[in-house]
């Protein structure tokens, strides 16, 4: 099982990235999809999430400005991420959690965001 992030980079404010996950091993459809970030000296957080039949969560910090979705048949889940700002510089980690077990087990390698005033 295998979880690979990519997409990360240096943005200036204002500006997007797309972050990519590309899954292996397990059987997609039955997985909830997450993208959590980790910033120095912070806890990591929950900033979006995804069922399979694409129900989305957001943290309330993200709303309006990222926007998370998956493609089933491709094994991949992506994390648009538009008006950045530098509060949003974080490693970002996608994750894996079962259907009907609330935490998530599995995670890929962070990628890093950094978001320059």
């Amino acid at each position: 099982v295998q979880l690979q992030a990519s997409g990360g980079g240096l943005v200036q404010a204002g500006g997007s990235l797309r972050l990519s996950c590309s899954a292996s091993g397990l059987n997609f459809d039955n997985y909830v999809m997450g993208w959590f970030r980790q910033a120095p000296g912070k806890q990591r957080e929950l900033v979006a999430a995804i069922t399979s039949g694409g129900t989305t969560y957001y943290a309330d910090s993200v709303k309006g400005r990222f926007a998370v979705s998956r493609d089933n048949a491709k094994m991949m889940v992506y994390l648009q991420m538009n008006n950045l700002k530098p509060g949003d510089t974080a490693v970002y980690y996608c994750a894996a959690r079962y259907v009907t077990i609330s935490r998530f087990s599995i995670w890929g390698q962070g990628t890093q965001v950094t978001v320059s005033s």
